[in-house]
């Protein structure tokens, strides 16, 4: 049984086409729009206030609108954080697991746990309902 090995594009090769091309560009340009929403959280959280200003109170007071500009923030960052760190572990594992069995077994478990931290990251940001502020 003589399995063949598929010619991988370099990682610095950009794909000619199809679905590896978009997932290709989302990642440069989700990695832009982090930088800028990463740095814009620690300015804010950081800089602007100062690090014993960042309590439950503060996040309560920010959050203490249903849907405020802030939860969508925190949202946005979550979501492309995720969504950019499963594909390039998406990424990896296409690339260095050679077996179709455990590339599939991984590829579920990346995708199940992904999903999974999005869910739940997702209730906390925009479910969350001070109490308290």
């Amino acid at each position: 049984m003589s399995r063949r090995k598929k010619k991988r594009a370099s990682v610095h090769e950009r794909p000619q086409g199809g679905l590896e091309l978009w997932w290709w560009l989302f990642m440069r340009l989700s990695g832009l729009a982090l930088l800028a929403l990463a740095l814009g959280h620690l300015a804010i959280m950081h800089m602007v206030h100062s690090v014993e200003e960042v309590s439950y109170e503060f996040v309560a007071q920010r959050y203490s609108t249903t849907f405020n500009f802030w939860r969508w923030y925190d949202w946005a960052l979550l979501t492309l954080a995720l969504l950019h760190g499963v594909n390039g572990l998406r990424t990896i594992i296409d690339d260095y697991v050679d077996h179709d069995v455990v590339r599939l077994m991984l590829l579920m478990a990346l995708f199940v746990g992904g999903t999974f931290l999005w869910g739940i990251g997702s209730i906390v940001v925009l479910a969350f309902t001070p109490v308290g502020a």
